[in-house]
């Protein structure tokens, strides 16, 4: 196989749907949605957690040529079996390779194989036993940007693509990198947070300020060697969503007030919303003061911290978890400037081979109901096996907007 011919057809059938009429309508909703005026609520399945499930086997032997056709097969296998509002755009980023060490060392992570050889469940080897005596082993967050590994696959990129259309760089080191509560599970284990919560608290806010120090010297640290890029197009921007943003106006290299920040804490969900207040949330608020929108949560149900969250700087997106107070958060967003950022069950698509068509659309208009009077977004996420059924995330986006045009009133 002729790799650099086979990529090259892929491109082209990438770029027959980035000039469809529907994305630009697409990439208009997404800028009225995050500038608080869509006349709809957006609809996203993120699909590389089952992504083996759909995407054609692998043609490209070389690293360069399997990554291109990752890129170019996910666009392509997206729009024509789930068609939810992504937006495939006509350019091919290449991301910064960029290398972050949390406290100066590399992750250090046993994985266990699923029944597909998808490393999916995993532990971490901790560093810290002990917080209080151990809390001197803690060394400076490392990042290191490789220049020379950039441009290797954006010559690829540009030798196989360029004529068709432009390659642009990316930074994608940060889509997850400010969840401070994350590094600190990693650091220490769940078990030994809750204790030292208890056992030692001045060690702990002593902890979560070490982090988010390093995490903004990290920022700083990009922002002064040019290596942030604008976020506020058609970049992630936050637990399944997407930066769409007109009030962000940044160049090329950007600075930290000009783009997107994601943060969450859905390792602390058992702690007490004072314990919150206490430990957690000083620290995250110095990080979102660094960045000009804010899209906060993940998993974690934010009813039960609100009243922090609803403080967070440049706060612009709440995720509603399946375990959130749907009506509560409703309530509390209803006419503000925050966008209500649903996430769905997995269970109706991820479990069995059957779609419950009717309990699924139950289970969405209950989210219809609570989230009039918000701008919502609905986002499906942390789908692992469709069980032999390609059709139900399609179906599912369907019966979304079924029930939109049935049911929503904005």
């Amino acid at each position: 196989m002729n790799e650099r011919e086979y990529l090259r057809g892929l491109a082209q059938r990438y770029l027959e749907i980035a000039h469809l009429p529907v994305m630009a309508q697409r990439e208009a909703l997404w800028y009225r949605h995050n500038a608080l005026q869509a006349e709809r609520p957006v609809v996203v399945v993120e699909l590389e957690t089952f992504e083996g499930d759909l995407l054609p086997k692998p043609q490209c032997e070389s690293e360069f040529g399997r990554r291109v056709e990752t890129f170019l097969q996910r666009a392509i296998v997206n729009h024509e079996l789930i068609d939810d509002d992504k937006v495939v755009s006509p350019v091919f980023p290449v991301p910064l390779e960029i290398q972050l060490l949390p406290f100066g060392v590399a992750k250090q992570r046993v994985f266990a194989e699923d029944e597909q050889g998808r490393k999916i469940g995993f532990r971490d080897i901790h560093i810290i036993e002990d917080l209080e005596e151990d809390f001197d082993k803690l060394q400076p967050y490392a990042f290191h940007f490789d220049a020379a590994a950039t441009e290797r696959y954006k010559q690829y990129a540009q030798d196989t693509l360029g004529d068709l259309m432009p390659v642009c760089e990316t930074n994608r080191s940060l889509d997850w990198f400010c969840g401070l509560s994350q590094h600190i599970i990693e650091l220490m284990g769940m078990e030994a947070l809750m204790y030292a919560m208890i056992d030692t608290p001045e060690a702990v806010v002593r902890l979560y300020d070490f982090v988010a120090d390093q995490i903004l010297r990290v920022l700083d640290w990009q922002e002064s060697q040019g290596l942030l890029r604008p976020n506020n197009g058609n970049h992630y921007a936050g637990s399944g969503s997407y930066g769409f943003s007109r009030e962000l106006a940044p160049g090329t290299p950007a600075s930290c007030g000009e783009l997107w920040g994601n943060l969450n804490s859905q390792e602390t969900v058992s702690i007490s919303p004072q314990m919150y207040h206490d430990f957690v949330f000083p620290a995250y608020r110095r990080v979102a003061e660094k960045f000009g929108l804010t899209y906060y949560g993940c998993c974690e149900p934010v009813h039960t911290i609100w009243e922090d969250e609803r403080t967070l700087p440049h706060l612009r997106k709440v995720s509603v978890s399946p375990w959130c107070d749907q009506h509560l958060i409703g309530e509390a967003l209803r006419g503000g400037r925050v966008i209500y950022s649903r996430k769905p069950s997995p269970n109706f698509i991820g479990v069995g081979t059957e779609l419950d068509e009717e309990a699924y659309a139950r289970h969405i208009d209950e989210t219809l109901t609570c989230a009039q009077g918000c701008e919502l977004e609905i986002i499906h996420r942390d789908i692992y096996t469709l069980s032999g059924r390609p059709d139900k995330p399609g179906r599912a986006v369907q019966i979304i907007r079924r029930e939109i045009d049935r049911l929503w009133k904005g």
